[in-house]
């Protein structure tokens, strides 16, 4: 880690410099009565006058602003005007827009804003966050939207926003200079750069002065500080820059990786040690004495441990999660889905801001986990999930809305954490019979105290069967009598102001959701999510390509910027996925166009594995070579996976070769410590195994029920390394000619026909379900 040299520590605990805050006029450009040019609006604090190009854009966007267009601000004027706009303005983010009417002189992203650091000689403030971050809302209303702090930034720095969602290159590059100087980071994050983008001095959420929240020096004591620095110490500020850029180019793109042994059997038995020894055995999951992410426990992988090396450890660990995740209230137990983690160790009280691909990687575990052990309760809660994205988050193109917020308005007006989610024992009266009333206090355990400021988070203390017969003569009467008492709760809640939702499609995102449909769709026979899926496919490769490269958001018919690995390689993981839902070769053959992508734009040639950005990217102090999972699988792990799938249905060597190479590449990380790399390990059980590959042939004509049969066997047991297909017979010419093992498959006797094989050494073919579910039992 880099240390703080002495002098920066003496500078930031002096107090605050008296600097110059000379200023531009406070009066905007003039422009026609309806223009943000014109002078009611105010100039932003202690800003410079915009060049006219900058006001005639802002204008343009003004008036093309929605009718019901209402400002996220405190500084309004008496025309309900906003006091203050600034360059974000012009930008589509949600994330950025929030902050569009700060009375910061907020840039994005891009060279202008660096070009104004050189020219006026000043440190530039980059400040990263997301829509739905609550300490991201914090440090704006409290620093962001205070005019003496804006004065400040205005007179003393260049500043900047950036969406990390949207650019999470910028944001990987900066969060590893954070992370040298403080051992962590989070968001919001905030770092001060030099001209040429060179870090210095960085950390998360400031309080806005001295004292505030118990802490010694505020945000505006620390902008003194380094602007003091900045003028007088110039020179400590450039050797701290090059050192701090060097470590986190080491950090991001090592050099040349030594030669390591190989990683098989003794690398997934370490990781299944680790989580052995780490365990919760009271509240499961990975033992924590506050927060706990989904995430931190390697399900998936813990699944395959079981079923590979027939630990029942394993498989206990990964079901007890499961099961402590869906009772907890990380789940929302009355509109399905689950929040981003949990503050506490029991998985009771969430951060309740939902995540896309939080649902989207939930519900394939849960899919899993009811393959792996037939708990029907992981299989409704994956449903659930589901119901709830298709309610909630699903737009109407037919692709994913990211996130929705943790805060919503409460009846006073004042924005609060977990309002909407929550809920008082008044509350519940007024909505539900005294029985039913008794019934919630025992279920979900909402009796005595509440749990969360004053009111009650919904969960499952006891399995539901644990209230069979004293509370219900059966496990489905209980079932159906919740039902009834979660669409009053459900109906009434949905009628409170709702937390914000982050508007905007990430490719990447919507992709793990569509891997998440196409996988129920796959374990259920369902028709109706493979079409929710195949939607939201045909909307990504529309709207959200340009010229053969994706895009990495939209919003509102507005593409974003350019996309980065993950959203190729999640992208390329759905495709494959509804190419095996639904039979349809163009999907297989976008896999192979999005592989070729990769392998042209952001793979290393020369030590295997990808980077995160493409070659041509110049803006950045460093090219990231992912070698960590988070809260999303890293792109370099999903690909991996990709690359043996590819290979197992096209049989061409060269998948095989570049998915070795970059296992030889992961190889440093994955024998130190694996579980940085959990979803890597999914693949590298694949190359452990010997993969199954298995057809469903159905001639013309045949009955949808029948082949939904068929889908279900197929569907229901935990076969993980396999490549499977239902094909009717008029899709098998297409899918044929770029699967060469499917030639020779064909319905017998006029009736739909399962072929199992592996290494193309195929069993008898069968034709009844019966004879499937037979054989892949032994599989």
């Amino acid at each position: 880690m880099v240390r703080l040299a002495p002098l920066f520590l003496v500078v930031f605990l002096t107090g605050c410099p008296e600097t110059s805050r000379d200023a531009a006029p406070e009066v905007g450009s003039k422009g026609s009565p309806d223009a943000l040019g014109n002078s009611l609006f105010v100039l932003n604090p202690g800003a410079e006058v915009r060049p006219m190009t900058v006001v005639e854009l802002l204008d343009t966007a003004w008036a093309a602003r929605p009718p019901d267009y209402a400002p996220r601000t405190r500084h309004l004027q008496s025309e309900g005007l906003p006091k203050h706009v600034n360059r974000l303005f012009l930008e589509s983010s949600p994330y950025l827009l929030q902050h569009a009417h700060n009375p910061v002189d907020w840039y994005s992203w891009g060279d202008e804003a660096f070009a104004a650091a050189k020219r006026l000689d000043r440190p530039v403030l980059l400040s990263v966050g997301y829509s739905t971050c609550h300490w991201c809302h914090v440090m704006e209303e409290e620093s962001f939207e205070d005019e003496e702090i804006a004065a400040f930034l205005n007179a003393n720095y260049i500043c900047i926003k950036v969406d990390r969602e949207e650019l999470p290159d910028v944001d990987a590059v900066y969060m590893a200079a954070v992370h040298e100087m403080r051992g962590r980071g989070g968001w919001p994050m905030n770092v001060f750069l030099t001209p040429d983008r060179e870090p210095f001095f960085g950390g998360t959420y400031f309080p806005p002065r001295d004292g505030a929240r118990g802490n010694r020096t505020g945000f505006l004591t620390l902008l003194g500080n380094i602007q003091l620095l900045w003028s007088e110490n110039r020179g400590n500020v450039a050797t701290r820059a090059r050192t701090l850029t060097a470590a986190v180019k080491r950090r991001l793109d090592p050099p040349g990786r030594k030669p390591h042994g190989a990683v098989g059997t003794k690398t997934l038995a370490s990781a299944a040690s680790f989580v052995a020894k780490n365990f919760d055995p009271v509240h499961k999951g990975m033992r924590s004495r506050s927060s706990k992410f989904p995430s931190q426990t390697p399900v998936r992988f813990l699944l395959r441990e079981g079923r590979r090396s027939g630990s029942s450890e394993a498989l206990q660990y990964a079901s007890e999660t499961l099961t402590a995740m869906a009772s907890g209230g990380l789940h929302d137990q009355l509109g399905g889905g689950f929040h981003r983690y949990s503050v506490d160790a029991r998985w009771l009280v969430p951060h309740f801001e939902k995540m896309l691909y939080d649902n989207a990687l939930l519900a394939v575990s849960y899919i899993e986990g009811w393959q792996a052990t037939g708990d029907p309760v992981f299989l409704d809660v994956a449903r659930s999930t589901l119901d709830y994205v298709e309610r909630e988050m699903l737009t109407p193109q037919g692709a994913f809305y990211s996130a929705t917020d943790a805060d919503s308005a409460n009846p006073q007006g004042h924005r609060e954490e977990g309002w909407f989610f929550t809920w008082t024992s008044s509350e519940m009266e007024s909505l539900l019979s005294p029985d039913d009333v008794a019934l919630a206090r025992a279920v979900w355990g909402v009796g005595g105290r509440p749990n969360f400021e004053g009111r009650f988070i919904l969960s499952l203390p006891k399995p539901l069967a644990s209230h069979v017969p004293a509370l219900a003569p059966d496990l489905a009467g209980l079932n159906r009598r919740l039902d009834g008492m979660k669409s009053r709760l459900y109906d009434a809640r949905a009628k409170r102001p709702p937390p914000l939702r982050d508007d905007k499609v990430i490719t990447a995102w919507s992709s793990l959701m569509i891997e998440a449909f196409a996988r129920y769709s796959q374990a259920v026979g369902s028709d109706h999510h493979a079409e929710i899926a195949a939607r939201a496919a045909e909307f990504l490769l529309s709207e959200m390509r340009s010229d053969g490269l994706l895009l990495r958001s939209w919003k509102d018919g507005r593409p974003g910027k350019a996309g980065v690995l993950d959203d190729y390689a999640f992208l390329c993981q759905a495709m494959l996925d509804l190419f095996e839902v639904t039979g349809e070769a163009r999907w297989l053959k976008e896999a192979i166009v999005l592989d070729d992508t990769i392998a042209s734009v952001f793979e290393d040639t020369d030590q295997g594995g990808w980077f995160l950005v493409s070659k041509d990217r110049s803006d950045l102090l460093v090219r990231e070579k992912p070698d960590r999972d988070g809260a999303e699988p890293s792109g370099a792990s999903v690909h991996l996976l990709n690359l043996l799938r590819l290979h197992e249905w096209t049989t061409r060597p060269a998948y095989a070769e570049r998915a070795h190479a970059a296992i030889a590449s992961y190889a440093p990380v994955l024998t130190r410590a694996p579980l940085a790399l959990s979803e890597m390990l999914l693949a590298v059980d694949w190359t452990l195994d010997r993969p199954d590959e298995i057809v469903i042939v159905v001639p013309d004509g045949e009955r949808e029920d029948t082949v939904q049969r068929w889908s279900r066997v197929l569907g229901a047991p935990f076969l993980p390394n396999k490549v499977a297909v239902v094909l009717r017979e008029e899709q098998l010419s297409a899918a044929s000619a770029l699967v060469p093992w499917l030639n020779g498959k064909r319905p017998r006797a006029g009736s739909i026909t399962a072929y199992v094989c592996e290494q193309g050494v195929c069993e008898l073919p069968v034709g009844t379900p019966e004879a499937l579910e037979a054989q892949l039992a032994k599989r």
